[in-house]
């Protein structure tokens, strides 16, 4: 939950937010499964974290193999959530990008 509030507050302060989602992290943007999930009591939940990022367009990518070994195709995700390699996320750094890891 922390990458998600992490990625709000720079929402709540203007910046352009892009999330590129590996490992077990990429179960975040499978449809409902971050509906009735509260990890932090300081937090939103989840769902609410991640449909801000949504609503703001930020840029969702998911891992391709990380996706592929849970079974997960695109129609598995979110809408506005994309599976492609880190070429995308490649081309953000080229073009001045920051970078925080989780």
């Amino acid at each position: 939950s922390v990458a998600w509030s992490v990625a709000n507050g720079a929402i709540n302060t203007g910046l352009e937010v892009a999330i590129f989602l590996t490992s077990s992290a990429v179960e975040w943007v499978r449809k409902g499964a971050a509906d009735k999930v509260h990890l932090n009591p300081f937090d939103p939940p989840m769902i609410d974290m991640i449909q801000k990022v949504r609503d703001n367009g930020c840029t969702i990518i998911v891992c391709p193999p990380c996706a592929e070994v849970r079974g997960y195709t695109q129609d598995d995700l979110l809408d506005d959530v994309v599976i492609t390699g880190s070429p995308a996320m490649h081309e953000l750094i080229k073009q001045g990008a920051a970078t925080l890891c989780f």
